[in-house]
């Protein structure tokens, strides 16, 4: 059992700083903070195989994830899911990415990113960026999860996020899986996340529009209000931050080779 917080870590990959700046005073305290800076083109599956490569040896048990537009209204309940995850042998939890969220209508079977506990040691142990990348499939009654009781709309064979072949992966490595539940706020664009019949996370998506968009960030900032939310005594020392110089520049000449072969009719090896 982990007994010291010196273990857990919260990651955040941000697009938009100034609401990361805003909403992270109340993500859980007294744990490391890490960021991946996603405003190069950074995110998704991209930002899981960054994530791998700058936590290693970081001696971190397990990993919470959550987008800057994550807003805790009792961060205390992530330690709560801990225990249990530890207690019930489960790797990952989260929100299905599928049947939950109204307009999330994709697989079920995986979760979003937007929040997610990891237990990141023992994924440490076991990874393989390579046989990640092979599990980009779907097979027919793969798995026999209870769907009945989902809310919303959902494709069993949708590969609508690159990301799903870390999950799938988990999946198929027999890791256990532990899926909550998730409610649409009056807005229908925010959700909240429940664990044991208590609302402890906002999502109030639109992390891009924070701040531009005038609408986008009413109804966010509605969100803030709506919680009550005063910034704590934040003992949490200051967010490590990690910046992958030239992955923009990278991706950039990928792109560019690519529509060379394309239009020379070529084969990419």
């Amino acid at each position: 059992m982990v007994n010291s917080k010196s273990k857990i870590a919260i990651l955040s990959t941000v697009i938009n700083f100034d609401l990361y700046n805003k909403s992270s005073h109340f993500f859980p305290q007294d744990i490391q903070k890490y960021v991946i800076d996603g405003r190069n083109g950074m995110h998704g599956l991209k930002s899981l195989f960054y994530m791998m490569k700058m936590l290693k040896n970081r001696n971190i048990e397990w990993l919470i994830m959550a987008d800057e537009d994550v807003l805790f209204q009792n961060s205390e309940i992530v330690f709560d899911i801990i225990k249990k995850m530890q207690s019930e042998n489960y790797t990952v939890c989260g929100v299905r990415d599928g049947g939950m969220i109204s307009h999330r209508t994709f697989n079920p079977y995986v979760i979003n990113t937007f929040f997610s506990i990891l237990n990141f040691g023992e994924i440490e142990k076991m990874w393989d960026k390579n046989e990640v990348i092979k599990n980009n499939y779907i097979r027919d009654n793969e798995f026999d999860d209870d769907l009945t009781n989902l809310k919303s709309n959902y494709d069993i064979k949708s590969l609508y996020e690159p990301y799903y072949c870390f999950y799938l992966w988990l999946r198929r490595k027999n890791n256990k899986f532990l899926f909550l539940d998730a409610e649409m706020n009056k807005d229908q664009m925010t959700n909240s996340v429940v664990y044991e019949k208590k609302v402890f996370i906002y999502h109030t998506w639109f992390a891009r529009s924070y701040g531009k968009n005038i609408e986008q960030t009413k109804r966010i900032n509605v969100v803030f209000d709506l919680l009550n939310l005063t910034a704590k005594n934040d003992q949490t020392s200051k967010p490590i931050v990690f910046k992958h110089i030239t992955f923009f520049f990278i991706q950039k000449i990928k792109k560019t080779y690519k529509r060379i072969i394309i239009r020379l009719g070529l084969t990419i090896m």
